[in-house]
């Protein structure tokens, strides 16, 4: 059964970073749709790494609000 998550895409200095929120899962690529890609396949091999484990328990409700620092 598929899960949904939540996906954060931000530009680096040369690649676009992508975080999958939940699992705190974190990738990179070129463009965003590699970026998509990667963090795709990377959440798959955690999720698949983590069999047979009890997976940590994560809220439904995602904040995104910028956040300004001094």
């Amino acid at each position: 059964m598929a899960k949904r998550n939540t996906a954060l895409i931000t530009k680096g200095e040369k690649y676009y970073v992508a975080q999958c929120v939940e699992p705190g899962v974190v990738s990179q690529g070129e463009t965003i749709d590699k970026a998509k890609s990667n963090l795709q396949e990377a959440v798959e091999l955690y999720l698949e790494g983590m069999a047979g484990e009890r997976l940590p328990a994560f809220s439904s409700e995602v904040i995104v609000y910028p956040l300004e620092v001094a």
